[in-house]
């Protein structure tokens, strides 16, 4: 195993040194993968990328938080047995129990019917590389669809990753090398990162496939995401990826909103993916319920959701992700940076 991973980190070093700075679409763009839909299931398009993934994405954070490895198994088999073809992770979620368990998961067929998404915390070129490898293991695979930058929450991480040596270098690299297909970055701190992070990609003549950002009934009101970043990303062709429906725990805690409800506004936004955490057979009945009981919310629905929410999302009382640290396991770990 030791042996197996020092090689593909320096097939990937190589490739990366070969392809200097220069971040250019040069490669050959990646050919979509058809997979089987449910009619219980959304399905869209995943920006420009030709992709059709599910409108609900299975989040990976809560998927290392029970007790028996077999029940986090079972439950994401069951997921995509309803039509989830949307896998959400990251290579430091539970250190790397997330990762471990959904590459258990993908067995017997199971990898085919998804779309596999992990994220990366490094921002130098060799700490992207050793993560990479890391999850390629973990996940049992030889190939991620798609590899996001996580949590782009600092003015200074878009230099980081596109500076001589950053991260961007290890990615496009991997690409080439055929590791991943596509790439991508996160973040839920403030919509002005978010934008530094497409402007800086822009004099580096670079193109994202996908954003990840708060989308919820309560950002509209507070550092919005939906209203600063949604757009920009739109008019170049990046796929929005909506996370936070239910800020963890905290905006259903407010009791301003019912589950199906939220998940319903969230879907009704211009994203192509729902990003929510499912931890049990109940949560995962409610998401597939609100899949399924779907129909874009009218102007006049969403205006009510976004009344009824307005006091209790102010200074982001509910949305601690954006007012504190609490969510921010780089900060946690900066180590973990590179």
């Amino acid at each position: 195993m030791e042996r197996r991973d020092f090689l593909k980190t320096a097939a990937v070093a190589g490739v990366t040194a070969a392809s200097g700075a220069s971040f250019a679409q040069s490669a050959s763009p990646a050919k979509p993968t058809p997979r089987t839909e449910s009619p219980d299931m959304l399905y869209r398009e995943l920006g420009k990328t030709g992709e059709r993934v599910s409108a609900i994405g299975l989040g990976g954070y809560h998927l290392g938080k029970q007790p028996d490895a077999n029940e986090s198994i079972h439950l994401i088999r069951q997921a995509i047995d309803h039509g989830i073809t949307f896998m959400d992770n990251c290579w430091d979620y539970n250190d790397g129990i997330s990762e471990v368990r959904m590459g258990q998961a993908l067995h017997d067929g199971y990898r085919s019917k998804v779309f596999l998404m992990t994220k990366m915390d490094g921002r130098t070129r060799d700490s992207y590389n050793k993560q990479l490898e890391q999850s390629l293991g973990r996940l049992q695979t030889d190939m991620i669809d798609l590899v996001q930058f996580h949590e782009i929450i600092r003015f200074e991480d878009p230099d980081r990753i596109f500076a001589p040596g950053g991260a961007l270098e290890a990615a496009v690299a991997a690409r080439q090398a055929g590791k991943i297909r596509y790439i991508g970055f996160t973040g839920h701190k403030d919509p002005a990162v978010h934008l530094r992070m497409f402007e800086t990609a822009r004099k580096h003549n670079f193109h994202f496939d996908t954003v990840q950002m708060p989308i919820n009934v309560m950002d509209a009101h507070f550092r919005s995401f939906a209203k600063e970043v949604m757009p920009v990303a739109l008019q170049q062709g990046t796929a929005v990826l909506a996370m936070k429906t239910f800020g963890d725990h905290h905006i259903l805690e407010s009791k301003t909103v019912e589950p199906i409800e939220a998940l319903h506004y969230s879907l009704t936004q211009p994203v192509s993916v729902v990003i929510t955490g499912i931890d049990s057979p109940t949560i995962l009945d409610q998401a597939l319920q609100a899949a399924k009981t779907f129909k874009p919310l009218t102007q006049t629905q969403a205006a009510s959701l976004l009344d009824r929410t307005r006091e209790a999302a102010g200074e982001g009382r509910f949305e601690l992700f954006k007012t504190t640290s609490q969510f921010d396991g780089t900060a946690a770990n900066p180590k973990w940076l590179g």
